[in-house]
């Protein structure tokens, strides 16, 4: 990992200096974290293909003003975050999370995408704020300072979020993995 943070951040010099095609590896490298991290976050794979390449374009623009190109992946996941969330207060009236159907209560253990079907359905019980902490921590394995500075909030509030959703994500997938 370390060697990579080398190489992204010669990778930001560079493309700070105008070389696009070291800005275009740094994508690379990112847009698919970066898309999936959205993609559960809004639940909607053309918003979060929309908001990446906002996310990606405005990370561009503002290459410049990042202080610490060591934490590139944090502040372009704020970026992202920033994004979503805007996006999600834009259509909060239309989006009601309830009714979604609970994970199926099987007496045998579930098939993979059975599985993957449920945690899914599982996420988006959470409210936003809940879904990216666990987003940001176990699928994206942030460090909770890092957490922190994505979100905008102290570390005891992350990990206040993370763990309450912890708590409702063992509740509602409990059967189904049972």
């Amino acid at each position: 990992m370390i060697f990579r943070e080398v190489e992204d951040r010669d990778l930001i010099a560079h493309a700070r200096k105008g070389d696009v095609e070291a800005y275009n590896l740094l994508v690379s490298r990112w847009e698919k974290r970066v898309f999936n991290y959205l993609l559960r976050l809004v639940n909607h794979r053309e918003d979060a293909l929309d908001l990446s390449q906002d996310v990606f374009l405005k990370a561009y623009q503002n290459l410049p003003k990042l202080e610490d190109p060591a934490k590139f992946a944090g502040w372009l996941f704020r970026i992202a975050h920033n994004e979503a969330f805007s996006l999600l207060r834009r259509r909060r009236p239309d989006v009601e999370l309830t009714g979604e159907p609970r994970p199926a209560e099987t007496g045998g253990r579930l098939l993979p995408m059975e599985l993957s079907l449920a945690v899914d359905s599982a996420l988006r019980r959470l409210n936003e704020d809940q879904r990216a902490a666990v987003l940001l921590k176990v699928y994206q394995g942030f460090k909770f300072e890092e957490m922190a500075e994505i979100l905008g909030c102290p570390v005891s509030t992350v990990k206040s979020r993370l763990y309450t959703a912890l708590d409702v994500l063992k509740t509602v997938l409990a059967p189904a993995v049972l």
